[in-house]
């Protein structure tokens, strides 16, 4: 090879790895655009008071967003509660009785499911509980974003447990462990990174979601910790608040999606700390 092609190769090289770099950076350039504007609009609009006093009437200026934050708490740990352990024991099945005929069905299920909108999950919902029980509540707002959890909670667990090796799984049942205790203490903790991980992205999926809420969930001016209640959200009060006329609530309505965004943030933190003080304990 002559040193002209030798250099010609090496210089392609690096205009791909340099593509490569180019490229990467570009996928992060809309978040920061986002989180840019989102931050420059909205770090107005913190204080105390926004983060612990409740909504003041129309026309009024001030007041918070206390029971909103409030709001979307209980309906994010209630939906998480209803989601996980029923995602989680899903995606083990799926992974490891794949060939069996309940497991192609539920598989095809998940998919669907994963692809309604989430609009028609809120409508659902309002016919499945809201109309029977005969009010709005916490409780049905949560059901309904549950259902949406669940397609992400169970893929992300099926992949992650074809991802432990067969030797880990063979010596233990080698050694006389029933099934059912190989998968609780090996196969469930040697994957349990990726499952809070998905279920780390299914909170942030049903973290912004407003269509379900508006059916289920309503809304309320008032701080309330009752399920059964109807309970306002961050994602109904930015919804309510861009829609208004008021350009005070207008504010208020960029500080709530900063709030959102730092939640969401936050929980992506904790989600890693466990993660790595788990695999340091296994």
């Amino acid at each position: 090879m002559t040193n002209a092609a030798l250099k010609w190769r090496i210089t392609k090289n690096k205009l791909f790895v340099l593509s490569l770099f180019l490229f990467a950076g570009l996928t992060a350039v809309p978040l920061v655009l986002i989180l840019y504007y989102i931050i420059s609009n909205g770090i107005s609009a913190i204080n105390w008071d926004f983060l612990t006093q409740l909504p003041k009437p129309v026309g009024e200026s001030g007041g918070g967003i206390l029971n909103a934050i409030v709001g979307t708490i209980m309906l994010i740990v209630n939906a998480t509660l209803f989601a996980a352990p029923v995602g989680v024991l899903a995606g083990v099945y799926l992974s490891e009785y794949p060939n069996t005929q309940l497991a192609k069905i539920a598989g095809l299920f998940v998919e669907i499911l994963q692809g309604i909108p989430s609009i028609v999950i809120g409508i659902v919902a309002y016919v499945w509980l809201v109309s029977p029980i005969g009010n709005f509540s916490a409780l049905s707002g949560s059901a309904a974003l549950a259902i949406m959890m669940l397609p992400v909670i169970v893929r992300t667990t099926e992949e992650t447990i074809k991802l432990v090796p067969n030797s880990m799984k063979e010596a233990s049942l080698a050694l006389g462990i029933s099934t059912s205790r190989t998968i609780l203490r090996v196969i469930i903790p040697n994957s349990l990174s990726g499952i809070i991980t998905g279920v780390t992205l299914a909170v942030a999926r049903i973290a912004g979601e407003t269509a379900p809420l508006l059916f289920t969930a309503f809304g309320n001016p008032f701080l309330s910790f009752n399920a059964l209640q109807p309970v306002h959200s961050l994602p109904l009060l930015i919804y309510n608040y861009a829609t208004s006329p008021y350009d005070d609530w207008h504010r208020q309505g960029w500080g709530a999606s900063l709030i959102l965004i730092v939640m969401i943030l936050i929980l992506s933190i904790i989600s890693k700390l466990l993660i790595k003080r788990w695999k340091v304990q296994f």
